[in-house]
């Protein structure tokens, strides 16, 4: 992971020169081709741009030419969609998710951070198995196509399952096998084991993370461990630190030092580090993060923030300045309800606009860089996905803006981050592969799961039997 340049104003008309292509649109026969459409696109600064009466070549799961309409009318392809009306952004990134635990949804409501973990979610999370986590993700990961999400960056258990589920279906994902150091060794080892089996696999569409939990559930000495490991097998770690104010006191009182500083002594900030949430980091903690050298990223969703009433959110500004990305996220819908990015953009916006009580900051073109380029930035892609460019994988949502809630344009990045919703996405299309098309899943089975998991349900959310996964006591 790198730092990405800020984001600077472009003109919302002006195509972005570095990826116009056109020498080859009308040789061999593409795979796909997308016409009529508005494309985003970035300049060689990172900057955004809205290319008009465009049309994206694909050939073998890659983008090989964004270029006029025009210029491929006539040229042989194996599938077409005619996206007039449409605008073309490179594919949505859920940053930090718990995919599975869409199963939870609504079961922990009103609660604070304390009592949703050890009453509700860690009793019922001991009762898991890996039938249920694969009804899960597959739920989950139809409602994120249907929400123009291609990408996700999954924590959770029974990740076998999920590696599974993202085969089949299609999507892209950075997943990491969950454990806590009450796991005893075999916790940090079997998340090691997930991480090599599945690298790579899906066709390359799944990569893999190194996934303790966080400092307050792991100890030092598992940390280190697990920095030594993804160091010597050029590894991410995906982890949750300073998820909250509370937990950045209760370490400072307990132990002298942030979650962050934790992080930085055991080693974890010299690997490349997916955070989750970091409404806890301090100002003391930026230094470090700078120092870490554009290898930490930060992910955040501030839906989830809101509903448990934490005090601050995550310092998008400071952390941006200092050069480390930012991504969008959902955290797991046991908690956010949603698996709704577009949402996380929207709210991250606002929240942002709230928080530094300035409405120059963050703006809507900001908002599209942080969903775009800073995403796959923190989930380790940035040179895979995050543009529709030549030689990015082809990973692309078509969304249509002709609803009345969409119109009349005055300014493109604000309609999209502020009036479109994700149901407004037409097509998504993952590799090349067209995911779902006319808001018609192609690769999942919903009703199925759905019966099946309803049928699952009371033994899953039964807490009689007095368990805890864990306990939360930071």
């Amino acid at each position: 992971m790198t730092p990405s340049s800020h984001e600077k104003p472009a003109d919302s008309r002006e195509p972005a020169d570095a990826h116009e292509k056109t020498a080859d649109a009308c040789g061999e026969p593409a795979d796909l081709v997308i016409t009529g459409c508005t494309v985003l696109v970035h300049d060689d600064r990172a900057r955004i741009g809205f290319q008009e009466d465009a049309a994206v070549v694909v050939r073998d799961g890659v983008v090989d030419a964004v270029t006029s309409a025009a210029a491929v009318d006539g040229l042989p392809a194996a599938d077409r969609i005619d996206a007039r009306g449409q605008v073309a952004l490179p594919g949505l990134i859920n940053c930090h998710t718990h995919a599975p635990m869409v199963a939870l949804r609504g079961l922990a409501e009103d609660l604070p951070t304390e009592e949703w973990f050890n009453d509700v979610v860690w009793p019922v999370e001991s009762n898991l198995t890996a039938r249920d986590v694969e009804l899960g993700a597959r739920l989950a990961c139809a409602e994120m196509i249907r929400a123009g999400v291609t990408t996700f960056a999954d924590h959770y258990f029974a990740m076998d399952a999920v590696a599974a589920v993202v085969a089949e279906c299609g999507m892209r994902a950075l997943l990491g096998q969950a454990y806590f150091s009450s796991q005893g060794p075999r916790g940090r080892e079997a998340s090691l084991e997930f991480a090599l089996r599945h690298r790579d696999t899906a066709g390359g569409r799944v990569t893999t993370a190194l996934a303790p939990h966080a400092p307050y559930t792991v100890t030092d000495a598992d940390l280190a461990a697990t920095a030594v490991l993804a160091r010597d097998h050029g590894l991410p770690v995906h982890l949750h630190a300073a998820e909250n104010r509370a937990q950045t006191d209760a370490s400072l009182a307990r132990h002298g030092v942030t979650p962050v500083e934790v992080l930085e002594r055991t080693g974890i900030l010299d690997t490349d580090v997916l955070i989750a949430h970091g409404t806890g980091i301090v100002e003391a903690d930026l230094p470090l993060l700078a120092r870490a050298g554009g290898r930490t990223a930060v992910a955040t969703a501030p839906r989830g923030y809101l509903k448990f009433a934490w005090p601050t959110t995550t310092p998008v500004r400071a952390l941006r300045d200092i050069g480390v990305p930012v991504g969008i996220a959902t955290d797991g819908a046991a908690s956010n309800n949603s698996l709704d990015v577009w949402e996380s953009m929207a709210l991250t916006s606002l929240v942002q606009k709230s928080t530094e009580g300035d409405p120059r900051w963050l703006t809507a073109r900001q908002a599209l860089h942080h969903a775009t380029v800073q995403s796959a930035d923190a989930v380790g892609l940035r040179d895979t996905v995050g543009r529709i460019a030549p030689g990015w994988r082809a990973d692309l949502v078509l969304v249509d803006l002709t609803g009345p809630h969409t119109q009349p344009v005055h300014d493109l990045a604000a309609t999209l981050v502020h009036s479109a919703r994700s149901a407004d996405v037409r097509t998504t299309i993952v590799d090349g592969r067209v995911l779902m098309r006319d808001r018609e899943l192609l690769t999942l089975d919903v009703p199925a799961v759905v019966r099946e998991l309803g049928e699952r349900l009371p033994a899953l959310t039964d807490r009689g039997h007095g368990r805890r996964l864990q306990e939360y006591d930071t």
